[in-house]
């Protein structure tokens, strides 16, 4: 790989790593705490949440019509997340160690904790469940995907591409054809070191 990408792949670690960091010291301005899995406010912080919290009935009326009315076809899409969800689970449970990969653990990925915000009633915590449940579960397959691809064929497209995953930047350019199997051997190697 060329060493400016390189260069700019550490630049770009580095300032994600910074981001985290800016991100966490501004939520430990929240008045948050994380206590294993369950997320606790300060006392004032979550009296000042309640007050906040719309009743169901006020929030069944003041909600937009046209979210009851699509309700039951945003639903009904959990019956396919959990059949996706059973198979790629199935699939890296069995194939990653046939291929020496690190399995991804799913609660890295699947995390529920909005459930704790006191300002949110029922439904919108239903409704934060769903959501964090469908994005947890496409970004769990998505990282199970591209140690897939990373396996098999770590190679970039040809045409650019929107969306890629976070291994992508790093596979071989397209059409880089010199050492091709020694380096495939090394991205397999790597992927048995992941953590």
């Amino acid at each position: 790989m060329n060493e400016k990408i390189n260069q700019i792949l550490l630049q770009m670690a580095t300032l994600e790593a910074e981001l985290r960091t800016t991100v966490q010291a501004q939520e430990s301005r929240m008045f948050f705490q994380i206590k294993g899995k369950r997320v606790e406010f300060e006392q004032s912080v979550s009296q000042a949440h309640r007050k906040l919290k719309t009743g169901l009935l006020r929030w069944l009326v003041r909600d937009r019509p046209q979210n009851l009315i699509t309700g039951p076809l945003i639903y009904g899409m959990v019956v396919p997340l959990l059949m996706l969800d059973v198979c790629v689970s199935v699939y890296q449970w069995v194939c990653f160690p046939i291929y020496g990969i690190t399995r991804v653990r799913r609660r890295d990925y699947l995390v529920f904790d909005r459930r704790h915000l006191g300002y949110l009633n029922s439904i919108e915590k239903f409704h934060c469940t769903y959501c964090e449940y469908g994005n947890g579960l496409m970004a769990y397959m998505t990282e199970i995907l591209a140690r897939t691809e990373q396996y098999f064929c770590p190679i970039k497209h040809a045409h650019k591409i929107l969306g890629t995953h976070a291994r992508y930047n790093r596979f071989l350019d397209y059409g880089e054809a010199d050492a091709y199997e020694a380096k495939l051997e090394e991205f397999r190697v790597a992927l048995g070191k992941v953590r």
